[in-house]
């Protein structure tokens, strides 16, 4: 039997959408899949490096990653009227080069913010060690992501949504790319359809038996935050339009990628839907 490792954050949208796969309501023949939670930068730094066959990644990296690995459509994870958020310590006031933790250089929410603010001087950290370096006055300001968008302490309050920031820079119309998937090219192209295939049924049927799942999840303590917030939680960023890339969804990713290219983030633009697995092709080799 062939093992198949996957590469995911340990915040509570990745591990819904991969878990009937762990729990094994949703499985491929002659594959043992197994995971591994890494905060998201040290995926994204990981996937630059080509460690792991299948991997979640932040949309903005995958540009950088384009000739060694194929966009998956399934388990992402857009904003639509949210999405990380830069907090300061309530009542005070930032200058125009405060200093902000951001949870990696790869990051979306990185390039938009460097976009918006050019003169912030940023340090990076991992995520959950934001919050409190706002609070503690390492930094003036960090954008959070994950669940603590929703759990930040209430000494803190919200500078600016990069919800509003992708707004004025792509528009009104489209939703924010935040995470996706992944799959190494060197993967036989059967094996890596099917791949795709298992990890979309896996996030419909997390979505079919959501509250079943939630349920094992927090019995399990595989989630930090109680039963209330994951369910709201999930419902934005796991949710049904996280089962397989829409057009629309495709427009925002392209948009994303072409306001990268133009503020010099990468080296060409891209279309996302170009570098998705062919899966025509079972078509063909069939015919």
């Amino acid at each position: 039997m062939k093992k198949m490792l996957i590469a995911h954050s340990p915040d509570a949208d990745d591990i819904f959408m991969y878990y009937a796969v762990k729990f094994g309501w949703v499985t491929q023949p002659d594959v043992a899949f197994d995971n591994i939670p890494l905060d998201i930068e040290t995926l994204n730094v990981e996937a630059l490096a080509g460690t792991y066959d299948i991997t979640a990644i932040s949309f903005a990296l995958y540009p950088h990653i384009r000739d060694e690995y194929a966009l998956l459509r399934t388990a992402v994870s857009f904003g639509e009227g949210y999405g990380p958020k830069l907090i300061k310590r309530k009542g005070e006031k930032l200058k125009r080069r405060f200093k902000v933790a951001l949870s990696g250089r790869y990051t979306t929410n990185a390039m938009l913010f460097r976009i918006a603010y050019p003169d912030a001087r940023i340090v990076y950290m991992n995520f959950l060690e934001i919050e409190d370096a706002v609070k503690n006055g390492t930094v003036d300001a960090g954008v959070l992501i994950h669940e603590s968008i929703l759990t930040f302490d209430d000494t803190l309050e919200v500078e600016r949504e990069l919800w509003d920031v992708w707004q004025a820079l792509a528009g009104p119309d489209l939703p924010l790319p935040l995470g996706g998937m992944a799959i190494r090219r060197s993967l036989p192209l059967t094996s890596a359809i099917a791949y795709e295939q298992t990890l979309t049924d896996a996030v419909r049927v997390a979505r079919e038996r959501k509250s079943e799942l939630c349920e094992l999840l927090l019995e399990n303590n595989l989630v930090r935050i109680d039963a209330p917030t994951l369910d709201r939680y999930l419902e934005l960023y796991a949710n049904d339009d996280s089962v397989e890339l829409s057009p629309l969804q495709y427009q925002a990713i392209d948009k994303l990628y072409e306001l990268g290219f133009k503020h010099g983030f990468y080296d060409a633009p891209i279309r996302a839907e170009e570098y998705t697995i062919p899966r025509e092709y079972l078509d063909f080799r069939h015919s």
